[in-house]
C-alpha cells in the first residue's frame, strides 16, 4: 500500500448549498465564522472556486470523479443515473484507507451503493428512513419526521429549530462523526467526510443563531442593473419558488435562517477539528482538512432564489485546505486562479501518495499549496442544462477576472468585471454603442470569450457551435448520451 506510514487522516468537511462569500474570512459584513476561517487562514483559501454544474447531483459527481460534466455525462439535474467512474473514497480505500461518510450522502444513483465509503451513518435530513430520521422519530414520535416541523426543504421561509439541539441535523452529523473518530483504531489511515445538509434549506437554525441574524437587519441582495424583476415580485409563485423578489420581513428571515445555519456549522466544527488532529497526533499521522460545498443559493441575489444559475451566488463555493507540518503546506496562503470541485480527487490521491487515475480531468493542487508554481487553469468552464425552466440553461466561462455568460436557448450574452464588480451588478454588455472606446473593449472581450467557448464546445453532442459560430437553440438534456441508460 503505496506511502501507507505517511498517508495522512484526511477530513473532508462539506455543507450544502454553501456560497463563496459567506465567510468572515473572505469579508461577509454580518456572518462569524472564526472555525472555518482558521481552516483558511492557517492553510489555503481559493478565492476563485467554482461549481462546475450548480446542482447538487452533477457537482457532487464531478467531487467524487475529479471529472468534469461533460465527461462524466451529467451537465444538469438527473436522478436516477448510475455512477460508474472511478471515485475518490473507492482510490483512497483500495490505498489503504479506511473510508467513512458521515451526514448528508453523495446523493447518487443507486442510493445503497457505497461509491467507495466503508462505514456510511447517513442523515440527509429530508430522507424519511435513515440514520437520522430513526433517531428523531425514536426521540419525538409525535413529530411525524422533520416534515412534521412545517417547512419546505426547498423553500425561502424560516424559523428557529424548535426542539433541542442536540437532535438538530447538524448537532447530530458532529456527534456521530466525533464518535466514530473516537473508535478508530489508528491502524489505518482515515477519510472522514462530514456532509452537512445546512445551509440548504429548511432554514431552521437553533433559536440563538435565527435570532442573532435577526438583530443584524438585513444584508441588502444584489440587484444587478440588467435584472427584470419578476412578475408581482414572484407573489404567488410559493415557497420554493426560483424567481423571486425578496423583500422586507421575507428576505430578513431567509437571511437570519441561511445564516444561523452557517453559524451553528461553524460552532459544531471546533471540537471535531481539534479531535481530528488530536486523532491524527495520537496514531504518529498527518492531517489535512478540507472545507468546500457542492454550490452556492442566490438567496434574493438579482430576485434568484436557490441555485442552477452562473452567478457568483449560485456557482462560486468556498475552497479552504489546511494541512499539519508534516505536509509542508504554506501557511495564510491566497490563491485567486480558478479552482473547481473537480480539483480535490487528484489532490487528496496526490497527498496521499497514491496514483490518480486516467479519468481525472481535475488539477493536482499539492504544488500549489506547498508555494510552488504547480499547474494553474487559464480559465473555467461551467454549465448547466435546462433545471427550473429552459431560459435557465447556461455555460460560463471564468478566469477569475471577469465572467463570461452564454444562455444556450436564445443566445444572450453577458460579460463581468469581477474585479471592478463582484457583485456582478454590471452587465458590460449593455454599455451603449454609442460609449466608442469603453464598447470596443468589450466587443474585444466578447470575442475573446467567444473563441474560447467555441473550442470548450466544438466536440459537444448538443451542437452548441459550428466550430466558427455559438448556435442557440440546440436541445440541450441534462444527460449525454455516452453516459449508460440515457
Amino acid at each position: 500500500m503505496t506511502g501507507i506510514q505517511t498517508s495522512p487522516n484526511i477530513l473532508l468537511i462539506m455543507p450544502d448549498q454553501m456560497r463563496g462569500d459567506c465567510m468572515s474570512l473572505v469579508g461577509h459584513p454580518v456572518l462569524l465564522t472564526p472555525n472555518i476561517d482558521a481552516i483558511g487562514g492557517q492553510g489555503a483559501v481559493f478565492t476563485q472556486a467554482y461549481t462546475t454544474c450548480a446542482s447538487c447531483i452533477p457537482a457532487r459527481r464531478s467531487l467524487l470523479t475529479g471529472q468534469f460534466p461533460a465527461s462524466h455525462g451529467m451537465v444538469g439535474y438527473m436522478e436516477g443515473v448510475p455512477l460508474k467512474a472511478p471515485t475518490l473514497p473507492q482510490c483512497l480505500r483500495d490505498g489503504g484507507y479506511a473510508t467513512a461518510i458521515v451526514g448528508r450522502y453523495m446523493h447518487q444513483s443507486p442510493y445503497t451503493e457505497p461509491y467507495g465509503f466503508e462505514t456510511r451513518i447517513l442523515g440527509s435530513t429530508y430522507i424519511q428512513d435513515d440514520d437520522y430520521a430513526r433517531t428523531l422519530d425514536r426521540a419525538v414520535p409525535q413529530l411525524g419526521g422533520i416534515r412534521g416541523l412545517g417547512l419546505s426543504f426547498n423553500g425561502w421561509q424560516a424559523r428557529p429549530w424548535p426542539l433541542p439541539e442536540h437532535l438538530h441535523p447538524t448537532a447530530w452529523t458532529v456527534q456521530q462523526a466525533r464518535r466514530l473518530m473516537a473508535r478508530h483504531d489508528h491502524e489505518r489511515p482515515l477519510f472522514l467526510t462530514v456532509s452537512f445538509y445546512a445551509p440548504h434549506p429548511p432554514l431552521m437554525p437553533p433559536a440563538s443563531y435565527f435570532e442573532r441574524y435577526i438583530r443584524q437587519g438585513v444584508v441588502p441582495p444584489a440587484i444587478g442593473d440588467w435584472v427584470e424583476p419578476p412578475a408581482h415580485g414572484g407573489r404567488g409563485a410559493g415557497v420554493d419558488a426560483h424567481r423571486i423578489r425578496l423583500e422586507g420581513e421575507a428576505l430578513r428571515s431567509a437571511q437570519a435562517g441561511y445564516f444561523g445555519l452557517i453559524n451553528h456549522i461553524d460552532d459544531q466544527l471546533y471540537w471535531l477539528t481539534q479531535e481530528f488532529k488530536a486523532l491524527s497526533r495520537a496514531g504518529s499521522r498527518p492531517w489535512l482538512i478540507v472545507f468546500t460545498s457542492d454550490h452556492g443559493e442566490m438567496l434574493g441575489d438579482h430576485c434568484y432564489f436557490r441555485k442552477c444559475e452562473p452567478y457568483d451566488g449560485a456557482s462560486r463555493i468556498p475552497f479552504l485546505i489546511q494541512g499539519s507540518p508534516e505536509m509542508a503546506f504554506k501557511r495564510g496562503l491566497t490563491v485567486d486562479s480558478p479552482v473547481s470541485l473537480e480539483d480535490l480527487m487528484p489532490t487528496l490521491l496526490s497527498a496521499a501518495g497514491l496514483p490518480i487515475p486516467e479519468t481525472v480531468e481535475g488539477l493536482d493542487l499539492v504544488p500549489v499549496l506547498r508555494g510552488e508554481e504547480g499547474t494553474r487553469r487559464p480559465w473555467l468552464h461551467g454549465e448547466h442544462a435546462p433545471c427550473y425552466s429552459e431560459a435557465q440553461a447556461y455555460h460560463f466561462l471564468t478566469d477569475g477576472h471577469e465572467k463570461y455568460i452564454w444562455r444556450p436557448l436564445d443566445g444572450r450574452e453577458q460579460l463581468f468585471d469581477l474585479r471592478a464588480d463582484p457583485r456582478e451588478l454590471h452587465d458590460l454588455t449593455l454599455i451603449p454603442r454609442t460609449d466608442g472606446v469603453q464598447r470596443a473593449g468589450v466587443d474585444a472581450a466578447l470575442h475573446r470569450w467567444r473563441q474560447r467557448l467555441i473550442q470548450v464546445l466544438q466536440d459537444r453532442p448538443e451542437g452548441f457551435t459550428d466550430g466558427e459560430r455559438l448556435l442557440p437553440g440546440r436541445p440541450y438534456p441534462a444527460l449525454l448520451p455516452h453516459v449508460s441508460g440515457a
